[in-house]
């Protein structure tokens, strides 16, 4: 049985740490090294950090989560940024409650935050659906991957 606010998701399960306090049932951030309220999307970007730490080999100390950026002169977050070599960033990733559907404005708000980003990969997620892609932004073009490729691979553009 789901814990409170927790769903299955189509993401692998590498163990989220949760618990339940007088605050209510709270989970663990091993970037930001702290427990948070469980929400819907925490619960997904707390997948999404397992999984690219796990099955893409990103090691932690390059993972940015709620990574800050200044868009049109508001200040805005980034749910989770991949830096490569010297600090650089290379992917930019999007995360939503399960029952967020994923359309034209995810796509949006993501192109918005890749204009400041100017990575290479994206990926936006509400933790049962996935869309990630290679930006070429030279050429303007975006061509769809079937997942995001490993961090060596990522970092070498």
């Amino acid at each position: 049985m789901n814990k409170p606010g927790t769903q299955v998701l189509d993401l692998p399960d590498h163990g989220v740490k949760t618990k339940h306090t007088d605050r209510g049932t709270l989970v663990f951030d091993p970037v930001r090294r702290k427990w948070l309220a469980l929400t819907p999307e925490e619960w997904v970007r707390q997948h999404v950090i397992n999984y690219l730490m796990v099955d893409l080999a990103c090691p932690i100390s390059i993972l940015g989560v709620e990574t800050p950026l200044q868009l049109n002169g508001l200040a805005k977050r980034a749910d989770i940024v991949i830096f490569g070599n010297e600090g650089k960033p290379v992917a930019l990733i999007e995360c939503k409650a399960p029952t967020v559907r994923i359309g034209t404005r995810t796509f949006e708000q993501a192109a918005r935050y890749n204009s400041v980003f100017k990575v290479r990969y994206l990926m936006i997620t509400n933790g049962l659906k996935h869309f990630c892609c290679s930006v070429d932004h030279e050429r303007s073009a975006v061509d769809f991957l079937p997942r995001l490729p490993q961090f060596d691979d990522m970092k070498r553009g």
